[in-house]
């Protein structure tokens, strides 16, 4: 006697997919209801231990060698299936390489500029701020940077920061921002 096994066909292995999509989804928006429900108060205690506001963005986008490459931000993390809620937020930047420069411009509205901490090793830019929201982006520059050269402006929620870029590696640096 044979026993054959059934293979399962693309169909179901979406349909399985699709399930647990809708069950996390059903569970989302029962913790969303329960949010809903809750007093300013008990917002308020939520926001003091580190819970909410929750933002997940991304964007898609087609990189400098031609491939598509999506970008996430905010405070909430995917491990596998699940998300995980942060209280850093990851800010949305863009990396403008220029020729002989590199220009980062960053999105993060709600803080002070004297919060921001940015800084330079080799080809990596750490990128944190924190008072009242909380920020922490860790982007890989095309090249390495001058960092003498370094002109960082934060206005209106965006900064700003620009780099002449050289051969050679000039340690760890950080950066005042104007």
């Amino acid at each position: 006697m044979s026993y054959r096994r059934k293979r399962r066909s693309l169909f179901d292995i979406f349909d399985e997919w699709i399930r647990e999509m809708e069950e996390e989804m059903r569970e989302f928006i029962e913790e969303s209801e329960k949010l809903f429900r809750m007093s300013p108060e008990e917002l308020d205690e939520l926001r003091k231990r580190g819970l909410g506001p929750y933002v997940y963005g991304y964007r898609i986008y087609i990189g400098p060698d031609g491939k598509v490459k999506i970008d996430e931000f905010g405070n909430v993390r995917r491990e596998g299936m699940k998300p995980r809620i942060t209280e850093e937020a990851e800010p949305l930047a863009d990396i403008i390489d220029e020729g002989d420069k590199v220009r980062v411009i960053v999105e993060m509205p709600g803080v002070e500029k004297d919060k921001i901490k940015l800084k330079v090793s080799g080809k990596e830019l750490l990128i944190q701020a924190s008072n009242g929201r909380k920020y922490f982006k860790k982007l890989a520059l095309p090249d390495e940077v001058d960092v003498k050269s370094a002109k960082a402006n934060y206005k209106n929620g965006i900064l700003e920061i620009e780099f002449k870029k050289m051969k050679g590696s000039m340690g760890e640096y950080e950066i005042k921002v104007e």
